[in-house]
C-alpha cells in the first residue's frame, strides 16, 4: 500500500494535510468537551435542589423522631413531621431529574459539536486520501521499467485534458503509434505525476 507520493512537493502537502486533519480532530474534540462542561454548569440548580430536599427531609424526620417519644401524643405529633418530610423527597427528586436532563443535553451537545465538523471534513479528507492510495498502489505495480511508460502514455491520452496533451504534441496519438520515445515519455510523466509516482529509474522529470 502506497500512502504518500514519491514527488517531494506532493508528499509534503499530503503530510501537512494529514497533520492538519489530526489537528482539526483534536480542536473539535476539545470544543465538544468544552461545550459539554459548560452545559453541565446548568445542572447546578438541580444539585442545590437535591441538597435542599435531602436536608429538608432529614430535618423533618429528625424532628418527628424527636417528638415520637412524647408520652400519649407522640405518635400523633410525629406523623405530620414525617408526612411533611415527603415534600423533601419530592424536591430532591426534582433536582435529580433536572441534573439527569442537563447531563443528557450536555452529552448530546458535546458529541454533536465535536462529531459534525470532524465527520464532514474527515469524510472529504478520507475520500481524497483513499482515492490517492488506491490509484498510487495500483499504478506502482506497473512501474518497473521504461517499457511500462507505454501503458501510462496510453492512459494519459485517455485521462488528460486535451489542452494538456496539445502541449506535449500536436499529434500525441500518432506519436504513440509510431513509438516516439520522447513523446511517449512526456505523456507517461503526465499520468505518473497525477499518481504521485516517479518514472522508472527514479528520474526527476516527473516532479
Amino acid at each position: 500500500m502506497k500512502l504518500y507520493a514519491d514527488l517531494p512537493a506532493r508528499r509534503t502537502m499530503q503530510i501537512l494535510a494529514d497533520v492538519a486533519m489530526l489537528t482539526w480532530v483534536c480542536v473539535w474534540a476539545w470544543a465538544g468537551r468544552l461545550v459539554h462542561d459548560q452545559t453541565m454548569d446548568l445542572a447546578a440548580p438541580g444539585r442545590r435542589l437535591q441538597s435542599a430536599g435531602s436536608g429538608f427531609r432529614q430535618q423533618l424526620d429528625s424532628a418527628g423522631n424527636a417528638v415520637h417519644d412524647v408520652p400519649l401524643v407522640g405518635d400523633s405529633i410525629s406523623a405530620p413531621f414525617h408526612r411533611a418530610a415527603a415534600a423533601g423527597t419530592t424536591i430532591q427528586q426534582a433536582g435529580t431529574d433536572l441534573v439527569g436532563a442537563v447531563t443528557r443535553l450536555a452529552l448530546l451537545l458535546g458529541w454533536v459539536t465535536a462529531l459534525v465538523p470532524i465527520l464532514v471534513v474527515g469524510g472529504v479528507w478520507l475520500l481524497l486520501r483513499g482515492r490517492f492510495v488506491r490509484r498510487a498502489t495500483a499504478a506502482q505495480r506497473f512501474v518497473d521499467s521504461a517499457a511500462d511508460l507505454d501503458l501510462f502514455a496510453l492512459r494519459a491520452m485517455s485521462n488528460q485534458p486535451l489542452q494538456v496533451l496539445a502541449r506535449v504534441s500536436d499529434d500525441p496519438t500518432g506519436a504513440w503509434r509510431r513509438g516516439d520515445e520522447p513523446t511517449i515519455r512526456s505523456l507517461a510523466l503526465l499520468e505518473l505525476r497525477d499518481c504521485g509516482l516517479r518514472p522508472p529509474g527514479g528520474g526527476r522529470s516527473a516532479q
